[in-house]
């Protein structure tokens, strides 16, 4: 049977595969379609395996929102070079904005993963390197949906804010906490048992001092922790002197999101 070029350019479109490997995979089975597609993944699925013990230490962070509706995804690869290709970038884009059509809420790693695992392969016999979509989060939001993305993508930002708030405070938000990466949103936020632990070890500083003092300066030092680690109490950052509660008093903020590439999880 003749190998078309259209043969070609479909079974290209469906697996991303090159053109070359393509034709040779309608050639092997004598034009038939769905055998060259299975042969492509066969050799996509091969191929990948023998990646997949690579590194992947570069990448970026991608973030879509529609109608209230926001994901944030980073993916990964081997090199800086690859996160800078034209199909990388709309490979994950197009990831992305199916991850923002998910009927869930939250952490959709998991989810992400298992639907895009043949699409990576895919990806991953195409452009030659080892890749990995590494986490994913969906949200359905009520307030307003702020997002940012710092250093081409090695850091992404995605935050929900209830209640009234300006554009600009919402955008100034957003790279406030790439810049700060607060850990926390209030200190109410913060779990007990880390407080316990500070304040542990603000008080072995101060062994030796009368329990009174010990007592204001442990306070102290908690309230300045706080200030660190909590994002309404940060220093804002295009004025030290204040913080987002005072610079956006009649707003919430629902939650946030900090990724930045290749982090620990």
């Amino acid at each position: 049977m003749a190998i078309t070029a259209a043969m070609v350019k479909k079974l290209r479109d469906k697996t991303g595969a090159g053109m070359l490997d393509c034709k040779k995979a309608l050639i092997n089975v004598d034009g038939n379609f769905e055998a060259a597609f299975d042969e492509l993944r066969k050799s996509g699925i091969a191929k990948a395996e023998k990646k997949a013990g690579r590194s992947t230490k570069e990448g970026k962070v991608f973030v879509s929102v529609k109608d209230g509706e926001a994901a944030v995804i980073e993916v990964l690869c081997e090199t800086d070079f690859v996160s800078k290709n034209e199909k990388f970038n709309a490979f994950a884009n197009d990831i992305v904005k199916r991850v923002v059509e998910y009927d869930v809420d939250g952490d959709v790693s998991e989810k992400a993963q298992e639907l895009e695992k043949d699409n990576v392969i895919g990806m991953i016999s195409n452009i030659g390197e080892n890749m990995q979509l590494r986490r994913a989060a969906k949200w359905t939001t009520t307030g307003k949906v702020g997002t940012y993305l710092h250093m081409g993508g090695r850091i992404g930002v995605m935050v929900e804010v209830g209640g009234e708030i300006a554009d600009d405070i919402l955008a100034d938000l957003c790279m406030h906490i790439a810049a700060f990466n607060p850990q926390y949103i209030a200190a109410e936020d913060i779990p007990s048992e880390i407080i316990a632990k500070e304040k542990e070890i603000a008080a072995a500083q101060l062994a030796g001092k009368p329990d009174n003092i010990i007592e204001k300066i442990l306070e102290g030092k908690i309230n300045k922790w706080y200030k660190e680690v909590c994002v309404i109490k940060q220093p804002w950052l295009k004025d030290d002197k204040s913080c987002f509660a005072e610079v956006s008093p009649k707003s919430e903020i629902k939650r946030f999101i900090r990724w930045q590439v290749g982090e620990e999880l």
